[in-house]
């Protein structure tokens, strides 16, 4: 199993806009990457599953689940000759409270004037 980006962790002292991890919007923001992960949050699949529901290649599923689960996003299981995928929650907690976060501060954000 992977382990989550250690840009996951927000510190106090962190500037706000810091707080969101780069690494993870990026991967999200891949269409097939996100398509996946939205499948993955209502069953386990494996990579037929996935290609077949998404019209992708195999190959190109299996490419992008790698690089989830190498980011901490999913989790894999071994069954029989099948890797079935599913996703890892918390890690889309940890990322939905860093935007929450962000939302706080932009809340209360003051105006600065130009120079």
């Amino acid at each position: 199993m992977g382990t989550i980006h250690a840009a996951m962790t927000i510190q106090a002292d962190v500037n706000p806009t810091d707080r969101l991890d780069p690494v993870l919007l990026r991967l999200f923001a891949d269409p097939l990457r996100a398509e996946l992960v939205s499948r993955l949050a209502a069953s386990e699949l494996c990579t037929c599953h996935l290609a077949d529901d998404t019209g992708a290649l195999p190959s190109a599923v299996s490419n992008h689940l790698r690089r989830l689960r190498e980011a901490g996003v999913v989790e894999t299981e071994r069954r029989g000759r099948y890797t079935y995928y599913r996703l890892r929650p918390d890690v889309l907690e940890a990322l939905a409270a860093q935007f929450a976060d962000l939302a706080r501060v932009a809340r209360s954000a003051s105006h600065q004037p130009c120079r």
